[in-house]
C-alpha cells in the first residue's frame, strides 16, 4: 500500500476544504440544520456543480467521475471536519451503489446521471436501528430486519404487474427530503420470506414523510410512512439483495470512518487553539503538563484512526478493482476474506468520542453550551455510535468473520 496521496487526491481535499470554509462556517451550519431540509441546497448545488461530489465514485458512463472509494472517503473526511450537513452520505454512499450494483440497465441510465449531477437525491429506507444489520456490520443480515409479521417495517405485495408497499420506516437518513427512496421491504409471507429492494419516488401518492428530531441535528433523519404505495422493483425479481447489502457495508464503514476522523481532527484542532489562549494562574492552560498529556493521547488516537480509515478505503478500492470482472457488489463480497471497514469504523468512532469529550472538558464552562460548536462534535460522536455502532459490536462482528474465536476459544 502506497500511503502517499496522488496529486488528484490532494486537489480534491484542498478544493473541498476551501469551499467548506467559505460556505459552511458556524453561522451557516446552524442556519442549514434549522431549515426544513436540514441542509443548504445552495451548498449542495456548489458541491455538485463545481466538484462533482455526488458522482465522485460513479462510472463515467453514467455521468460520474469514475474515482474509487478512496477519493470518496477523502472527500467525506473534509465534510466531516466541518460537520457539513448534506445528502452526500445517504445519496452517494448508501443509495447510489445499490442502484449501480442491482439495478437494470434502464434503471441505471435513468437514475445515476441525475444522482451524479446532484439534481436527484436518494435515501436508503431501512429502519434506523437495523441499518448496521442490513449492511452486515454488527451481525448477519439474513433475519427479519426489513419487516414482516410482527416485526413491523415495510411489507410488499404484488398487485397485477406491479408492487405495492405499506408500512413505516423510522430514522431514515435524509428520508424526509430525498427525491428517491430505495426501500427495503419484506415479502413472501412466512413460508417464502425474503427481502427485496424497491424504488419509490419521494413525492409518490401514499408516501407521508416528516423530519424527526435527532440527537445530531447535522445528520437529519426522517420518518417515512408508506400507505399502499406503488413501487418499482430494483433489478430482477429473482435477485438476492442480501449479499449486495453486505458487500456495500465495508465501503460504507470505510467512508464513515474517514468522516469520523475528519470530525475528530477538527475537534482536536479547535481544542488545541483554545487551550493556547485560555489563561489560568497567569499562564495558558495548554502549558500545563496534564493538559498536554490529555491532548497527546487524543492526537495518538486520531492518527491511529486515520491510518485505519485510509487503509480500509484503500483495501475496499483495491478489492473493487480485483473484483471488477464480477461487475457486482455480490461478487466482491464473496471474494473478500475479511472486513477491515468495520474495524476502522470502530477505531474512528472511539477516537471521535474521545476527541469530542476532551473538547467539551477543556473548553470549560463554554464547552457544553448551545452557543459553542464543541457540543456539535460531541453529539456527532454520540449519534454516530447509536446509528452505526456500538463499537464493541463492530469489533465483535469483525472478530467473528475473521474466525478469531472458535467454540469459545481463541483461534491459533
Amino acid at each position: 500500500m502506497d500511503t502517499r496521496l496522488t496529486a488528484e487526491q490532494d486537489e480534491i481535499r484542498r478544493t473541498l476544504r476551501e469551499l467548506l470554509r467559505k460556505r459552511c462556517d458556524a453561522e451557516a451550519l446552524r442556519a442549514a440544520v434549522d431549515s426544513p431540509a436540514g441542509y443548504d441546497p445552495a451548498l449542495w448545488s456548489a458541491l455538485a456543480g463545481r466538484l462533482g461530489l455526488p458522482g465522485l465514485a460513479l462510472p463515467e458512463a453514467y455521468g460520474g467521475i469514475g474515482c474509487s472509494a478512496t477519493e470518496l472517503a477523502l472527500a467525506c473526511e473534509e465534510v466531516g471536519r466541518m460537520l457539513a450537513p448534506s445528502p452526500l452520505l445517504a445519496t452517494s454512499v448508501l443509495a447510489a451503489p445499490l442502484v449501480l450494483a442491482l439495478g437494470t440497465e434502464t434503471q441505471r441510465a435513468d437514475l445515476l446521471p441525475r444522482i451524479a449531477d446532484g439534481t436527484l437525491t436518494a435515501a436508503l429506507a431501512v429502519p434506523g436501528p437495523a441499518l448496521t444489520t442490513a449492511l452486515s456490520l454488527t451481525g448477519g443480515n439474513a433475519g427479519p430486519w426489513a419487516g414482516g409479521g410482527r416485526a413491523g417495517g415495510v411489507q410488499a405485495r404484488q398487485s397485477g404487474d406491479g408492487w405495492r408497499l405499506y408500512g413505516q420506516v423510522d430514522q431514515v437518513l435524509d428520508g424526509h427530503s430525498a427525491g428517491l427512496l430505495v426501500v427495503a421491504a419484506h415479502t413472501g409471507g412466512f413460508a417464502r420470506s425474503r427481502t427485496l429492494l424497491f424504488l419509490v419516488a419521494g413525492d409518490a401518492v401514499g408516501v407521508v414523510r416528516a423530519r424527526q428530531t435527532a440527537l445530531d441535528a447535522t445528520r437529519p433523519q426522517g420518518r417515512i410512512q408508506l400507505r399502499d404505495v406503488p413501487a418499482e422493483l430494483l433489478g430482477p425479481a429473482d435477485q438476492d439483495v442480501l449479499p449486495a447489502l453486505a458487500g456495500l457495508g465495508d465501503t460504507v464503514a470505510a467512508v464513515l470512518a474517514a468522516e469520523a476522523v475528519g470530525a475528530a481532527d477538527r475537534a482536536l484542532e479547535r481544542t488545541v487553539e483554545y487551550v493556547g489562549q485560555r489563561e489560568q494562574f497567569g499562564r495558558a492552560i495548554g502549558s500545563f503538563q496534564a493538559v498536554k498529556h490529555r491532548l497527546a493521547d487524543v492526537y495518538v488516537g486520531v492518527q491511529a484512526a486515520r491510518s485505519a480509515a485510509y487503509y480500509a478505503a484503500w483495501a475496499t478500492a483495491h478489492e473493487s478493482e480485483g473484483a471488477a470482472r464480477s461487475a457486482s457488489l455480490e461478487g466482491r463480497w464473496r471474494e473478500t476474506g475479511g472486513r477491515v471497514g468495520g474495524l476502522a469504523l470502530a477505531q474512528a468512532l472511539e477516537a471521535l468520542r474521545c476527541a469530542a469529550g476532551e473538547a467539551v472538558q477543556l473548553h470549560g464552562g463554554i464547552g457544553f453550551t448551545w452557543e459553542h460548536e464543541a457540543h456539535l462534535y460531541f453529539k456527532r460522536a454520540a449519534g454516530d455510535e447509536l446509528l452505526f455502532g456500538p463499537v464493541h459490536r463492530l469489533r465483535d462482528r469483525a472478530a467473528e468473520e475473521a474466525g478469531l474465536f472458535v467454540r469459545g476459544e481463541v483461534a491459533v
